[in-house]
């Protein structure tokens, strides 16, 4: 899988989508211009000591993660459009996009991918989900529809048993 996040904003935000990313197996990619710089203290504390397991790509612009990445299947999170996140099959190597915390994704770009536009249902009266938990939120259904592919799938207590 493949989270894209356009112009993010916010470094915690980022902090915490590279530690589920790291956790998932998953690429970031990261579209320029950044409300911060990676080295900030923020994206480590968000990412803990996870942000050297991130598998993170850097673009200069949209047009830059298009021309370097030309086969990519790319879904676009938006409050604004008609398919729900689970109404979408992921396959393995989709690329499922986020806006800038501060106004999403240009429409500019979410007409020219109208068919690929998903959302998380939420109520009228609330704008928008965190941008990292909405990360998560989509990521793990297209992990989910994927069978949790090489993914650790069961638990075990550190001091004691769990009952047979």
């Amino acid at each position: 899988m493949n989270i894209v996040l356009y112009e993010p904003e916010i470094p915690a935000n980022t902090g915490n989508i590279g530690r589920t990313c790291a956790a998932t197996g998953t690429k970031l990619h990261l579209i320029e211009p950044l409300g911060f710089h990676l080295d900030e203290k923020s994206i480590k504390r968000a990412g803990m000591d996870y942000w050297k397991e991130v598998n993170v790509q850097r673009y200069m612009s949209f047009q830059d993660f298009l021309k370097k990445n030309d086969t990519a299947e790319i879904y676009m999170a938006t409050t604004k459009a008609k398919y729900i996140y689970t109404e979408v099959s992921y396959h393995k190597d989709a690329y499922i996009m986020f806006g800038k915390e501060s106004g999403g994704i240009p429409e500019e770009l979410l007409v020219e991918y109208e068919e690929k536009c998903i959302r998380i249902p939420m109520l009228d009266n609330i704008r928008s989900l965190n941008l990292s938990n909405s990360v998560s939120i989509v990521l793990f259904e297209a992990l989910r529809q994927q069978n949790f592919k090489n993914m650790k799938l069961e638990g075990k207590l550190h001091r004691l048993h769990w009952k047979d």
